[in-house]
């Protein structure tokens, strides 16, 4: 494993002999290997790296972004909160026991240095319910930033001997809290394949890996993207709200919506 690694590029993907090429420590290097896992990231280069004309992306992008503020403080609760208000959509979240991460929606204008711990905390109080805003602990941010949302999922994702795993190759909104889920199936789906490629010398299941993996990302998608719907302010529209409610009165009060939420936010079982 090497890091701070500059310019780096793929060739010969459509080839038997991929190869990558590197800047490390001033010296140029070139790796050769019978596949290449592109898991880089949004931002990497793997996906850049295949001809635009050969990839479908699907993306939609949400009118908000989350503010986030990390701080050493217990957790809310042993759960998760999610709220749904009026003002906007909160969430609770933890890292350790000692340690909390929060977050507020906000609009995509704002920037992170605008929200002072004081204004960030008096805000997450008024978003939860009575009985979470009074138990609620404060102190000083170990750190804030804003993120966007969108959902972007790329077909296919495999471009010859390059495979595209995680968020090389999707994105979801953190609602759902799907994205390292779908990186680590992605990861289980190759790994079975290149296993079964050195093993038995089969390729059928690299040559099924775009499609396994599009299937999971898919069902995690609509999900992440119906519970964004679900928890988020979108306008002022009254009808809008008022549908929202029905909605989470009937996931309170059905088994049925209950379970299915469940089975979703858990993850769907893999084949």
């Amino acid at each position: 494993m090497l890091w701070e690694v500059q310019d780096v590029t793929l060739e010969g993907l459509d080839t038997r002999a991929p190869r990558v090429s590197y800047t490390h420590a001033g010296t140029r290097h070139e790796l050769r290997s019978d596949f290449l896992a592109g898991c880089d990231g949004y931002h990497g280069v793997s996906r850049a790296a295949v001809p635009r004309e050969r990839l479908a992306l699907y993306e939609r992008v949400y009118p908000f972004g989350w503010l986030g503020l990390l701080a050493d403080v217990a957790p809310l609760h042993e759960e998760l909160v999610y709220a749904n208000h009026e003002r906007g959509f909160a969430l609770c979240s933890m890292r350790s026991r000692g340690r909390s991460r929060y977050y507020l929606q906000c609009p995509l204008e704002d920037k992170a240095e605008e929200w002072s711990d004081d204004r960030f905390w008096d805000e997450l109080r008024l978003r939860l319910p009575e009985r979470y805003a009074g138990q609620l602990l404060t102190g000083p941010s170990l750190e804030k930033s804003i993120v966007p949302l969108r959902s972007l999922v790329t077909e296919p994702m495999q471009f010859g001997q390059l495979f595209l795993v995680g968020d090389a190759a999707h994105i979801v909104p953190p609602t759902g809290a799907k994205g390292l889920n779908l990186a680590a199936a992605d990861v289980r789906v190759l790994s079975r394949a290149l296993v079964e490629f050195y093993r038995n010398g089969s390729a059928t299941l690299l040559e099924e890996y775009s499609a396994r993996a599009l299937s999971r990302v898919w069902n995690a998608t609509r999900f992440s993207w119906w519970f964004t719907l679900l928890m988020h302010r979108f306008s002022a529209d009254p009808f809008a709200r008022r549908l929202q409610s029905a909605e989470l009165e009937y996931l309170a009060s059905s088994d049925a919506a209950a379970r299915t939420l469940a089975e979703n936010y858990v993850g769907l079982s893999f084949d």
